[in-house]
């Protein structure tokens, strides 16, 4: 354990950034499912509703720092192209 007051404190910021970025993460990942579910039932209408929420949620990881730029591209990139890929 920390004994010193600065690094008692940076413990507990690591803490509370970890549990943020844990959520914005399972955000992103619940979002990412969902376009994939609307893929897997061939609903157009549905899936590029569905991105649209996701592309927003994943750009706004990346802002935050969560996600890096080219990471939260490639994602955006390939959910793109499946939603396209749609009949």
């Amino acid at each position: 354990m920390a004994n010193i007051k600065s690094a008692k404190k940076r413990i507990l910021v690591i803490e509370t950034k970890t549990m943020r970025n844990k959520a914005i993460k399972s955000k992103v990942k619940t979002m990412i499912k969902k376009v994939e579910a609307a893929i897997a039932a061939n609903d157009k209408a549905a899936a590029e509703a569905a991105l649209k929420v996701a592309t927003s949620e994943i750009s706004k990881a990346a802002s935050k720092g969560v996600f890096h730029k080219n990471t939260a591209a490639r994602k955006i990139s390939r959910l793109t192209i499946a939603v396209n890929k749609m009949a």
